[in-house]
């Protein structure tokens, strides 16, 4: 794609002045996505979800600390696109007895920053117990972009053995289908959610889980994911999709 050459700009509104360099390397020689134009009606931030992207690849840090003790840290996760520069910088915020204790049915807020620092979206999961086979606990998280602003949910449907979610606008109406495949535990091939229409009948997109190879999959937690999606899918709702790729990793995987 183009995205990656397009001319950056050089200030904000309130006198804020960008370096008119933004795609070479950083101390840990990550390269960044170069900081698009502003765009009219999109959500600050979303700016890069718009860029002719349309699959984010995440992946997860490995933390040391949690290899060697063996407790839970604060998750953190780099998303790229498919040129493999760094779109966003996502981290989890929770607290320690709430990782260790709760383990996936924990509360969690995963705040996600652009190049500059700024947090642009926001994912809230509330506590909710993924134990119970009734209703009454399904999952949900929220997404805001930005922080404040809610543009959409991602709700778990209740079924009897197949991992389904329903992607909302921030009006609560349903826009999209994620059905998972029965068992998620798979070895040496990736698992795919696939995101669908209302009706079930036609594939737009895919949130994978993708194999890291036998050591990495026995020893450590730190796990790879793919989400593809239309090109032409609003930018919202891309942003959401995102949000459905954190809840399924903390339900799932």
């Amino acid at each position: 794609g183009n995205y990656g050459f397009q001319a950056q700009p050089t200030g904000f509104p309130g006198g804020f002045v960008v370096p008119p360099v933004q795609n070479q390397p950083t101390m840990d020689r990550t390269i960044w996505m170069p900081i698009p134009p502003s765009i009219p009606n999109c959500p600050p931030g979303l700016e890069y979800l718009t860029q002719q992207i349309d699959q984010i690849l995440i992946h997860q840090q490995l933390e040391l600390l949690e290899i060697v003790t063996g407790f839970e840290t604060n998750n953190k996760y780099e998303l790229k696109n498919a040129l493999g520069q760094r779109v966003y910088f996502a981290a989890e915020d929770t607290d320690c007895l709430t990782r260790n204790c709760c383990g996936e049915s924990r509360p969690f807020t995963i705040h996600i920053t652009d190049n500059l620092g700024h947090e642009v979206i926001r994912l809230q999961r509330p506590l909710r117990c993924s134990l119970c086979c009734c209703p009454c606990c399904l999952q949900e998280l929220e997404v805001q972009a930005p922080p404040g602003t809610t543009v959409g949910y991602v709700v778990q449907n209740w079924h009897a053995c197949l991992p389904k979610f329903t992607i909302q606008d921030e009006k609560r109406v349903d826009i999209l289908k994620i059905i998972g495949p029965c068992v998620t535990c798979r070895c040496c091939e990736d698992v795919n959610f696939e995101v669908k229409s209302l009706d079930e009948t036609c594939a737009v997109g895919r949130i994978s889980k993708q194999w890291t190879g036998f050591v990495r999959e026995m020893f450590t937690d730190t796990d790879n994911f793919g989400i593809s999606f239309p090109m032409d899918l609003d930018v919202k709702m891309k942003a959401v999709m995102v949000g459905a790729c954190f809840l399924i990793v903390s339900l799932s995987f």
